[in-house]
């Protein structure tokens, strides 16, 4: 069936989706993987059924939500342990003396007089009755009046503090197993299929879930196909038959596999969060988020993030990896379209993990990269092909080089397709920006001899152009340059003959890793970093169906970030998808883009060993906060008669310091949330400070996280 995206990734455009990059050689049925909640798969089903039923309850942004129990907002009154315990001492032994008092009638016959007035008196008379009297009402009375005191002093004492705090926990045993659901409220009988008539598909995928033969990924395809249902794409009818055919393994995605070769991250599907480590219990961080799990989902990475740290900080293996390899699960299950961009061998996740794995400059790679990004307008292409060559160089004000580049090259690249009817190849456009008299001469024949004068227009205004000094022509043929070079000989052609991959097919489920060649291309590849952060901005601003979220996953994003990029940046929420970017450095993005940049992402993580300088835009960005600051001055108690001086000297004595009067002052005052000293000096290896928001505006502060939790 048409399973909302999950099917049709290949044969509906020019440059369709191909098969994944892996090896051709595959078993019919991919390994069994762990299921969501880290646990292996029992062969009855139970660890899935476990994670189906599992509670999630609703949670601020970027809480782990699976198991999640949630806690206060505000941090309740803390009594230091030695002041609890010794008061609960006292209020004991003040309990015991005063029952001591009463019953030995130190204090008189008082306390009985409720007893004499509440009783007859024939129930005080000797024989039968006064043997009753006595040891009942007689031991009642004063077990009444025992558990009385008891109950007052455990209040002054604050025993019920004490057995939360110091005795629960201890004696706390294992809870039981909870029992199943009530068929009607169980999520793993799948009873939205069966409200809408769907009881037969229902049955099967339900005894497939307890038999072990369905997996997160199956659950959450399966309930992205029914979703489309829901929605008018599919037919109940085709929709039933897919389930009843092929069970669990129905809408399958069009790489045919059902979860990821190897998972190093804790996922859950159903809420569609990936767990990044935890959250410090820390003052510095809000009550409610303390000790929690740190989940990031699609609604928050719809927001783009941004994560800053040095070398070795954790970039890579703690965020861009797991982000990765949950957008590919994501993928697997029809609800999301990855693009992955690094270096070679940066550790990006294996190859089977990828559809389409673009390996530029690799003389063995399968795919090859469409230099103008599958577009056939002239001016779309130019636009992006500008803001990758010279965007590093561009002025940071609107109207700088990038927009007189972008005319430079639609005076050519129109002409040229016009002609040729496709667009120049590197070589072909190197000659044509450096001037050469002979690709211009043939190109200006043949439009003469096809009557086009407006396109010849376009090629005098370049002509004359080309001759005034300061004309940006050269600088894009050095830039063009770069990428004409042996190692990049069979890469980007235009003629047909390669299989190159457009980024036009996000509108699909597809999973893309490219790698860039940095060993010794530095400057190339932060070109083509550029052109498909470019051709990525803009393919989604125009998909089909804006149903799938797409993101755009860059590692080291240095030389990257540029005016336009950051307004395209802005943009990419209204059209639910997203960007991840990591840089070592806020140095490696030009001093006028630093604010913007951490502005136009909702979510800002600051990584430890980060520099002071760094940390200043981190803290400008996060602002300030009211807090309660006390203020506490002690003051020299001066005895002024022999008495008072005598005491006071004999207190110096005991203790070692004067007798002092404490003096404690309570101001409202404003503070920066995290400092750029805190930042650069207070984050703990393995640690970093992170602010989200979520793409409905709600927003978590900057939170102390440990990435290896």
């Amino acid at each position: 069936m048409n399973s909302d995206g999950t099917q049709d990734a290949r044969g509906t455009r020019a440059t369709p989706v191909p098969r994944p990059a892996g090896p051709p050689e595959r078993s019919a049925v991919p390994p069994m993987p762990s299921v969501a909640p880290g646990v292996p798969p029992l062969p009855d089903g139970g660890a899935f059924l476990a994670w189906v039923r599992g509670p999630r309850p609703a949670a601020a942004p970027g809480i782990w939500r699976f198991g999640y129990r949630p806690r206060p907002d505000q941090e309740p009154e803390q009594i230091p342990a030695r002041q609890l315990l010794s008061g609960a001492l006292i209020a004991f032994l003040a309990g015991w003396l005063l029952w001591s008092l009463l019953s030995n009638g130190y204090l008189g016959d008082w306390w009985i007089l409720p007893l004499y007035l509440l009783t007859p008196d024939s129930w005080r008379q000797s024989g039968n009755h006064g043997d009753v009297f006595n040891l009942v009402l007689w031991d009642g009375y004063d077990l009444l009046v025992v558990v009385g005191i008891m109950l007052a002093v455990g209040r002054l004492g604050r025993w019920g503090e004490v057995w939360r705090r110091f005795l629960a926990p201890r004696l706390k045993r294992r809870e039981p197993e909870q029992a199943p659901p009530a068929p009607e409220e169980d999520p793993a009988q799948w009873n939205q299929l069966r409200a809408a008539g769907a009881h037969d598909a229902a049955d099967r995928l339900a005894a497939e879930a307890r038999a072990g033969l369905m997996r997160d990924v199956d659950h959450a395809r399966i309930a992205r196909a029914w979703q489309g249902v829901l929605n008018g794409r599919h037919s109940l009818a085709t929709f039933t038959g897919t389930v009843l055919a092929d069970g669990a393994a129905a809408c399958l995605h069009p790489s045919g596999a059902r979860d990821l070769p190897t998972r190093l991250a804790r996922h859950d599907l159903i809420t569609g969060q990936v767990r990044l480590g935890t959250t410090v219990d820390d003052p510095r961080n809000p009550y409610g988020y303390r000790g929690t799990g740190l989940g990031l989902g699609p609604d928050l990475l719809g927001t783009s993030l941004v994560a800053v740290g040095p070398a070795g900080s954790g970039k890579t293996g703690s965020v861009v990896r797991p982000l990765a390899e949950s957008l590919c699960l994501h993928a697997l299950a029809g609800r999301a379209a990855v693009v992955v961009v690094g270096a070679a061998g940066a550790g990006l996740g294996p190859v089977d993990a990828y559809d389409v794995v673009v390996r530029i400059g690799h003389p063995e790679s399968d795919f090859d990269l469409d230099l103008y990004g599958g577009t056939t307008d002239p001016d779309e292409a130019a636009a992006v092909l500008a803001e990758a060559l010279v965007g590093d160089l561009a002025d940071p004000q609107p109207g700088g080089d990038s927009r007189r580049s972008a005319t430079v090259l639609a005076q050519l690249l129109g002409p040229y397709r016009a002609v040729h009817g496709r667009f120049p190849s590197v070589p072909e456009l190197r000659q044509l920006l450096e001037g050469a008299p002979g690709p211009l001469t043939a190109l200006r024949k043949a439009l003469e001899d096809s009557g086009r004068d407006s396109l010849l227009r376009e090629l005098d205004a370049r002509e004359r152009q080309s001759r005034h000094p300061g004309d940006v022509g050269g600088v894009l043929a050095d830039r063009v340059a770069l990428l004409d070079r042996p190692a990049f000989a069979t890469f980007f052609d235009t003629s047909g003959q390669s299989r190159p991959f457009s980024l036009r097919a996000l509108d699909h489920p597809v999973r893309v890793r490219i790698d860039l060649p940095e060993r010794g291309h530095a400057d190339a590849s932060r070109i083509l970093a550029r052109l498909v952060l470019a051709q990525f901005t803009a393919s989604v601003a125009v998909r089909e169906d804006r149903s799938l979220f797409a993101c755009m996953v860059l590692d080291d994003a240095t030389g990257v970030v540029t005016p336009e990029a950051v307004r395209a940046i802005q943009r990419l929420r209204s059209a639910h998808a997203g960007v991840v970017l990591t840089l070592r450095t806020l140095d490696d993005v030009p001093r006028p883009l630093r604010g913007p940049l951490l502005g136009a992402t909702g979510c800002r993580m600051a990584l430890s060993g980060l520099t002071p300088w760094d940390g200043q835009d981190f803290a400008e960005v996060w602002g300030k906060e009211w807090i309660e600051a006390r203020d506490v001055t002690d003051r020299q108690i001066i005895a002024e008669t022999p008495a008072g001086k005598a005491l006071h000297m004999l207190r110096r004595v005991i203790t070692g310091h004067a007798p002092t009067a404490r003096a404690v002052t309570v101001r409202q005052v404003e503070r920066e949330r995290w400092s750029a000293s805190e930042l650069a000096h207070a984050v703990p290896p393995g640690h970093a400070v992170l602010s989200l928001t979520n793409v409905e505006g709600e927003n978590a502060p900057p939170l102390l996280v440990n990435l290896r939790g």
